[in-house]
């Protein structure tokens, strides 16, 4: 028996065909730098959201990857609150759609 496989695009929900795959992905990233960040500093989820000003459910959702409900202003400003210098680049115009991408230094 064979077993067709397929290259990703490097974004899981593009290849499954979300139509909001661009902003779920850098939710997911965003979400990620969040979960290390808080892991690193061995905090309580319960202190942690207190931190971050959202409920411990809410938190323990976005560390999950249950992030819908969460903006990415929301998710920005907890990476403010964890100590994290956040800086927005707008590139130079094209022809072209954009592109939503994050990267950490």
């Amino acid at each position: 028996m064979t077993h067709e496989v397929e290259a990703s695009s490097g974004n899981v929900y593009a290849d499954l065909g979300s139509h909001d795959a661009q902003q779920m992905q850098l939710k997911a990233q965003l979400a990620l730098a969040i979960g290390e960040i808080l892991q690193r500093k061995n905090l309580t989820q319960q202190l942690a959201a207190q931190m971050l000003g959202m409920t411990q459910p809410k938190l323990s959702n976005l560390l999950r990857g249950q992030f819908r409900g969460i903006s990415e202003a929301k998710m920005l400003e907890c990476l403010v609150r964890l100590g994290r210098d956040v800086e927005i680049v707008v590139g130079k115009e094209s022809n072209v759609p954009g592109t939503l991408k994050v990267s950490f230094g």
